[in-house]
């Protein structure tokens, strides 16, 4: 039963760690990273679920767009 309670609070911080990083992202980042989505404020709830699963990946790419501009895509 020990183990399932860690599991469960594990997952829970990722997610948690997942919706804070998609909430920067959907403010900050995703107008830097992605040019096409200036303006485009509709859309972006629907993307809540995706980044709280992968945010490490965003984290990553948004950390290499950052650093090297259009040369790291």
């Amino acid at each position: 039963m020990q183990t399932a309670a860690i599991l469960i609070d594990i997952g829970k911080y990722y997610l948690m760690a997942g919706g804070l990083v998609a909430a920067l992202f959907l403010v900050i980042g995703i107008d830097q990273v992605e040019p096409s989505a200036r303006g485009s404020h509709v859309f972006r709830p629907l993307l809540i679920p995706g980044i709280c699963l992968i945010w490490p990946l965003v984290l990553y790419r948004w950390y290499v767009l950052e650093k090297h501009g259009e040369a790291g895509r």
